[in-house]
C-alpha cells in the first residue's frame, strides 16, 4: 500500500537539504518551516512542500527599534516591599530585575504614570511627597510612616524580547544581538509594521504561509537580576501596557486606569485572580486594538496570495481565540504547542479559522536532544496523552519545531515520529468532521468562562505546578472523554441561568481564586439559580474548595448541595458525627488506590444523608449527596491518571443520574477507551498505555466482548445499527 502523505510540518535549517528530503518522505510531510534561530536554504524552499516562514511583527527589527526608543514596548512593574524605619525611605525600585531586559521609563513623567503605595494602609502616597533620582533609579519618600511597608509601581521599557532572551540563553547564542520589541501603538511603529511586511512579502516569493509569531504583545515574562525567570504568566497582559495605551483607554472607556489596576498588589492580574471590572475592560480594550491592527497585516498577506497563520504563544496577548474579537482578524490558521490533551483541545476547538495545527513535543533543542538522553520517551508520552483528545476533535495538522539536525542524530526518534505521523493521518482520515458518541454535556464554571476555553489553571502554558496539578487533571481527563465540554462564567449564570443542555456543572479550584469563584458566591442570583437547577435534576461536582466564600455561616456556599463543608476552626465546638463511609459506591467501583493530589484538609459531612465514599485522617475526600432530583459530588482533588479519569467519568454519570448509560461504548479496563462515531459506524478501541492490555468492550447497546490490545494500539472496528 502506498504511504499516505500530508498534514505534517517539518522544521528544517541551512545546509541540511539531503536529510530534509529524506525526512520529508519518511514522515510524509507536506510543509517545511523555519524556527527561531534557523533559516531555510533556497534549495529547501524549492522542495515539493508548502513553505512556512516565521514572521516577527514587533521584534527582530533592531535597525528600526534603535531609532525609535520612545516606542519600545513597556511594562508596569512593582518594586519589592520596603519597610520604613523613619520618615524618609529610599526605594531602589529596579532591585531584583534584569537591567539587560528592562529600562525605567523617564520619557513619560513618573508623577503622572507611576504610583507609590503605602501597602500597610493601601493608601496612595501623594506625588508631592516622593521624588525620583533618574541616575540611581531610586524613589525617595519624604513623609513615610515608620514601620509601614511601601512599594513603587513604575513603567519600564522592554529592551530585550523575553522569548528571544530565553532562546538566547538556552542555546548559548553568545554575541547575537538582543531583539528589541516595539509597540505598534506608536505612530512610527504602526507605519513600519505595514510597510515592512509589504516589502518582506515581495522579498520572500517562495513563502506560502506567513507564520506570525504572534503579533504585538508578549505574555508577561520578566527576568530577575540573575537572568532567571522572575514572573511568568501565559495570560498576562502586562506587556501590552504603555503610556499611550493608558491615555487611549481613558479616551475610549471614559475613565483612567490606575497603575494598581494592572499591578494588582504584585499579582499582576494572574488568571487565578478574580478579575475586576477595570481589568476586564482593559482586556477587551486590548483585544479590540489587536484585532483591528492584526487584520491590517492579514489583509496584506492575503493580497499577496499567501496564507496567514498565527502561533498561539509568544506575542499572543490580545488575540485570544475564544474572545469575541478574534474572528475579525481573518486568519487562515492557528498553530500552538501541544503539551497534552487539554492543550490539544485548546487548539483544535478554535473557531473562525480554516485549519488548526499542533506543534508536538519535544522541541528539537539541545535541552532534550543530547547524548545519553532518549527523546522517544517524551515524544511517546506527549503523543499518547494528546491522542485521546485527537480522537474527540483532531487538529488538522501536526508538526515539530527546532533544529532538525539535532533530531536526525537519534534514529529511534526518527523511526517513532514516522509511526506517529502515519497514525495521526489514519485518525484524521477516519473521523475529521464526524461527531463522536457523547454521553453527557459538562460545563466548567469559573470567572473566565468561554474566553479561556481549555485554559483553566494554567500558569505557564502546560507546565506543572504543585498548586494546580490537582485541578489541571480535570481538564486533561475531560479532553479525551466521551462528553461534550463547555466553559461558562459566573456572569453567564447570573444573567442567563444554566444552559438547558448541560447535565453536569464542575466548579474546581482553591478558595478565593477565579476558578473557585471567591466573592462571586456571595451573589444571591448565582446561588439560587444553581440550587434550583440541581434540585430539578442537574448534577454539580465540586473539586478542592468549590463555591468557597465565608458568608452566612457557610464556607462552601453550596454546602447544602454538596453535603459537605470545610472546617475553618469556627465550628470546632460543634460535634461532627457523620464519619462512616459506604461499603461500596458506583463512583468508586473501579477505584484501587485513591489519589487526590494535594487533597484538601478538614472537609466534613453535614448530615447522615451524605454518602461518604472515602474518609481518612478524620476528613472526607470523596462523597455524594442527593439534592432534590439532582446530586452534588465532592472530590478533594483530581490529578490526571487513568484511574482518576475513570473516577471522574463515574462521578459525572452519577451526578447526572445516568448510571444506566455508563456502559455504552465502554471499556472495563481503565487503560483502554472506546471512541465511537455513529455517523460512520466505526469505533476506535484504544490502548492508552505502553503495555499490552486485555479488556471487555461494550458497544452502544451494552453487548460485550473481550479484546487484547498491543501497547499503545489503536484498532478500528465497524459496527452495525444494532450495536
Amino acid at each position: 500500500m502506498e504511504k499516505k502523505k500530508g498534514r505534517v510540518t517539518l522544521p528544517s535549517e541551512q545546509n541540511f537539504l539531503a536529510e530534509t528530503k529524506e525526512l520529508l518522505e519518511r514522515w510524509g510531510a507536506d510543509a517545511i518551516r523555519d524556527s527561531d534561530g534557523t533559516k531555510l536554504d533556497d534549495e529547501i524552499k524549492q522542495l515539493d512542500a508548502k513553505i512556512y516562514t516565521t514572521y516577527f511583527v514587533a521584534r527582530a527589527h533592531n535597525e528600526f527599534a534603535e531609532k525609535h526608543p520612545e516606542e519600545c514596548q513597556q511594562l508596569y512593574l512593582m518594586s519589592q516591599f520596603n519597610t520604613a524605619h523613619g520618615e524618609t525611605l529610599e526605594i531602589d525600585f529596579m532591585e531584583g530585575y534584569f537591567e539587560e531586559q528592562l529600562r525605567p521609563d523617564y520619557v513619560h513623567h513618573p508623577k503622572k504614570y507611576w504610583e507609590v503605595i503605602d501597602r500597610t494602609t493601601g493608601e496612595i502616597v501623594d506625588c508631592n511627597h516622593w521624588d525620583v533620582d533618574e541616575d540611581l533609579n531610586c524613589v525617595t519618600i519624604s513623609n513615610a510612616v515608620p514601620w509601614h511597608e511601601y512599594t513603587v509601581s513604575f513603567l519600564v521599557f522592554v529592551i530585550w524580547d523575553p522569548t528571544q532572551m530565553y532562546n538566547h540563553i538556552t542555546n548559548n547564542w553568545g554575541d547575537k544581538p538582543h531583539d528589541i520589541p516595539f509597540d505598534v501603538r506608536g505612530p512610527q511603529s504602526n507605519e513600519f509594521m505595514a510597510t515592512y511586511l509589504t516589502q518582506w512579502l515581495k522579498d520572500n516569493p517562495n513563502t506560502d504561509v506567513v507564520r506570525f509569531t504572534t503579533f504585538f504583545y508578549h505574555f508577561t515574562l520578566v527576568f530577575n537580576h540573575l537572568a532567571k525567570e522572575k514572573f511568568v504568566d501565559w495570560f498576562g497582559y502586562g506587556a501590552s501596557v504603555s503610556a499611550a495605551a493608558l491615555d487611549a483607554f481613558e479616551q475610549e472607556k471614559g475613565y483612567r486606569l490606575r497603575p494598581e489596576d494592572l499591578i494588582d498588589q504584585g499579582y499582576y492580574n494572574s488568571s487565578f485572580r478574580v478579575p475586576t471590572k477595570a481589568y476586564l475592560d482593559y482586556i477587551d480594550f486590548v483585544q479590540q486594538f489587536v484585532a483591528k491592527e492584526a487584520k491590517k497585516l492579514v489583509d496584506i498577506v492575503h493580497e499577496s496570495g499567501k496564507e496567514a497563520m498565527m502561533f498561539l504563544g509568544d506575542n499572543w496577548i490580545g488575540t485570544e481565540p475564544y474572545g469575541e474579537h478574534f474572528e475579525q482578524i481573518g486568519l487562515d490558521a492557528v498553530v500552538g504547542s501541544v503539551g497534552g490533551g487539554a492543550t490539544l483541545r485548546m487548539i483544535a476547538d478554535i473557531p473562525h479559522v480554516r485549519y488548526t495545527e499542533g506543534r508536538f513535543l519535544p522541541y528539537f533543542f539541545p535541552d532534550t536532544f543530547y547524548e545519553g538522553n532518549n527523546p522517544v520517551i517524551e515524544a511517546n508520552q506527549n503523543w499518547l496523552t494528546a491522542r485521546r483528545a485527537v480522537l474527540r476533535n483532531p487538529v488538522d495538522r501536526i508538526g515539530y519545531g527546532g533544529y532538525l539536525s539535532l533530531a536526525y542524530k537519534f534514529p529511534d526518534f526518527v523511526d517513532y515520529i514516522e509511526k506517529v505521523t502515519d497514525e495521526f493521518r489514519e485518525i484524521y482520515d477516519n473521523i475529521k468532521g464526524i461527531k463522536p458518541h457523547t454521553g453527557l454535556k459538562v460545563a466548567i464554571l469559573n470567572s473566565w468562562g468561554k474566553l479561556r476555553t481549555w485554559q483553566t489553571h494554567m500558569v505557564a502554558h502546560a507546565l506543572w505546578y504543585k498548586q494546580i496539578y490537582s485541578y489541571l487533571g480535570v481538564l486533561e481527563s475531560l479532553s479525551g472523554a466521551s462528553v461534550d465540554v463547555s466553559f461558562i462564567s459566573f456572569d453567564d449564570v447570573i444573567q442567563h441561568g444554566v444552559p438547558e443542555d448541560v447535565d453536569v456543572i464542575i466548579n474546581a479550584g482553591d478558595a478565593g481564586t477565579a476558578f473557585s469563584g471567591g466573592e462571586n458566591w456571595k451573589n444571591e442570583a448565582l446561588i439560587t439559580k444553581i440550587r434550583a437547577w440541581v434540585h430539578n435534576g442537574g448534577g454539580f461536582i465540586g473539586i478542592g474548595e468549590p463555591t468557597a466564600y465565608q458568608h452566612g455561616g457557610r464556607f462552601f456556599q453550596l454546602a447544602d448541595v454538596l453535603g459537605v463543608d470545610k472546617e475553618l476552626g469556627f465550628s470546632l465546638s460543634t460535634d461532627k458525627y457523620f464519619t462512616s463511609p459506604v461499603e461500596k459506591h458506583f463512583i468508586s467501583a473501579d477505584a484501587g488506590v485513591f489519589d487526590f493530589g494535594e487533597g484538601m484538609k478538614n472537609i466534613f459531612s453535614l448530615s447522615k444523608e451524605t454518602e461518604i465514599i472515602e474518609y481518612s485522617n478524620g476528613e472526607v475526600h470523596l462523597s455524594s449527596h442527593d439534592f432534590g432530583k439532582g446530586r452534588g459530588v465532592y472530590i478533594a482533588g483530581l490529578p490526571y491518571s487513568e484511574e482518576n479519569t475513570r473516577l471522574l467519568m463515574r462521578a459525572m454519570f452519577y451526578a447526572a443520574n445516568k448510571e444506566n448509560e455508563f456502559h455504552k461504548w465502554h471499556s472495563s479496563n481503565i487503560y483502554c477507551e472506546v471512541h465511537a462515531y455513529p455517523a460512520i459506524k466505526k469505533a476506535a478501541l484504544v490502548n492508552n498505555s505502553m503495555e499490552e492490555q486485555t479488556t471487555v468492550i461494550y458497544d452502544g447497546s451494552g453487548n460485550s466482548k473481550e479484546v487484547t490490545l498491543a501497547p499503545s494500539e489503536i484498532r478500528w472496528e465497524a459496527f452495525s445499527d444494532e450495536s
